[in-house]
């Protein structure tokens, strides 16, 4: 396992600014609004050759009724320092220690972890009045002065982690011998799955994490859009590391105001974007919003793998009529979504999750999907013999030859003589059909190129036409050569005879 460290303190100290450049990339969303943080979050980080663990929390407020959302957000602030290795709390140097500074500086110490006070926004002058009783009241020694946002104090920051990284480091050394003295080779970690659970704010994206996971890792509640962040948690499934990244809600673009909702959709759709595996969370009680519509058609045309969960199954009385309306409506407003997985589930109560799952495998065994060309070729001729192409000009349409170009999704290019009469048809879509059948590819966009191949003869051709030109321009030149030769001849022999 790797040293862990914590960020804490109250709202907009800059501990999610500090996660980004200790990570050494945009993985928090920043933003000048106090409170932005609300699960807690973590990424691989380093400063100098040192490498840990990082995680974001969310802000500290003291006063809090315990049905609060803000009391929620405290408990998993809580399992954060006491997972980490060492906490880092954070103080803003421009306002000085507050009172709610002072009371949860107890409540860390009174946890019995490790900790470091960092005095953050030292930028200027400001690191010159952090050397002040009212910081070594708090109980951590001495402050280390830092600017995250500029990564300024940087090398004091190395110096204060070092000590803490060096002593859990060395729990570690021995442990790459066995028992026996020989070398333990280390082999190569296979890439985790990424799933990302996505859809409309209160569909219970965070709740279905909770169940997989079998604990309370993200924060759940009646509140709609509690998640802002995306937050990707690792875990093991029959032996196969998943990355389970639970992301907010997407509202209607229309509806979508607020800067921070911007940032945290943009959040969302990013994590389409680098996921394998999309699972749209839908509402029972209204299934197939023209949201809903909306994220399946970016999940298809991101080329991800999707599967729809029909959550909140269990309060549904007639489910086999709503499922055909689904499944109807899918095939109609979706066309390229056809086959896909729908699995009606409960995330309260776990109903179906572990079908879910499986889905999930089956779905990425086929978005990873090789066929050979050979394979391929004889499926094309069989395909074309059952099926006939449209005639194109009162000719036939060839299916020349087809062969897959990528996997992820899975990709195919074929020549044909006519690409725009199988589009006019829509024969190609009965090939990609054919393909997801015959080749048990559920779950899986599949893209289709069209290529028109060139005719081998046309160049010929217009060889042939030039040469035969020129041919007839040779031979009109001689034969009027053979016409004034044979008149010059004549009035020779006619100054001859005269």
């Amino acid at each position: 396992m790797a040293f862990t460290i914590a960020l804490v303190g109250r709202p907009n100290v800059g501990k999610s600014t500090l996660f980004n450049k200790l990570a050494g990339r945009k993985l928090a969303i920043v933003n000048d609004f106090a409170g932005v943080t609300r699960d807690r979050k973590d990424a691989e980080g380093s400063i100098g050759p040192m490498e840990f663990k990082i995680i974001d929390t969310a802000g500290l407020e003291e006063g809090i009724n315990k049905k609060q959302l803000e009391a929620r957000m405290i408990e998993q602030t809580k399992v954060a320092i006491l997972d980490a290795d060492l906490c880092l709390f954070i103080v803003d140097a421009r306002e000085g220690v507050t009172p709610t500074d002072t009371h949860f500086a107890q409540w860390i110490r009174q946890q019995g972890v490790k900790a470091v006070l960092i005095a953050n926004k030292c930028e200027g002058n400001q690191s010159d009045t952090i050397f002040t009783k009212d910081y070594y009241k708090l109980g951590f020694g001495e402050p280390v002065a830092i600017s995250a946002e500029h990564k300024l104090g940087w090398s004091g920051l190395y110096d204060v982690i070092e000590p803490f990284y060096d002593k859990y480091t060395e729990q570690f050394q021995d442990l790459e011998v066995d028992s026996s003295g020989t070398h333990i080779d280390r082999e190569v970690e296979d890439k985790a799955i990424q799933i990302a659970i996505v859809g409309r704010p209160n569909a219970g994206k965070s709740t279905l994490v909770n169940q997989i996971l079998g604990e309370e890792r993200l924060i759940t509640g009646v509140e709609a859009g509690i998640t802002r962040d995306s937050i990707a948690v690792d875990w093991n499934y029959q032996g196969k590391k998943i990355k389970l990244i639970d992301t907010a809600g997407v509202r209607k673009k229309m509806n979508i105001t607020k800067d921070l909702e911007k940032m945290s959709v943009s959040d969302t759709f990013r994590s389409i974007r680098f996921a394998h595996i999309v699972v749209l969370m839908i509402d029972s009680n209204s299934p197939l919003d023209k949201q809903d519509l909306a994220i399946a058609s970016l999940i298809v045309e991101e080329g991800r793998g999707l599967i729809f969960g029909l959550n909140k199954w269990d309060t549904i009385k007639n489910q086999q009529e709503l499922m055909n309306e689904v499944i109807e409506h899918i095939e109609r407003t979706i066309p390229k979504a056809k086959g896909v997985p729908i699995v009606p589930l409960s995330a309260l109560t776990g109903k179906n999750v572990d079908k879910l799952m499986s889905s999930c495998m089956k779905v990425y065994e086929s978005w990873n999907t090789k066929i050979s060309t050979s394979k391929l070729n004889d499926w094309l001729k069989f395909v074309g013999n059952e099926h006939t192409p449209p005639l194109y000009k009162g000719k036939a349409t060839k299916l020349k030859y087809i062969t897959q170009s990528k996997t992820r999704p899975p990709t195919f290019i074929l020549f044909t003589n006519s690409p725009e009469r199988l589009e006019k048809a829509k024969y190609d879509r009965f090939i990609i059909n054919s393909l997801r059948k015959d080749f048990d590819m559920q779950g899986t966009v599949i893209r289709l190129n069209l290529r028109k191949t060139d005719n081998p003869f046309e160049g010929k051709k217009i060889v042939k036409k030039m040469r035969n030109k020129l041919n007839v321009e040779k031979h009109k030149v001689k034969k009027k050569r053979r016409i004034d030769f044979s008149k010059i001849r004549g009035r020779k022999n006619r100054g001859r005879n005269d």
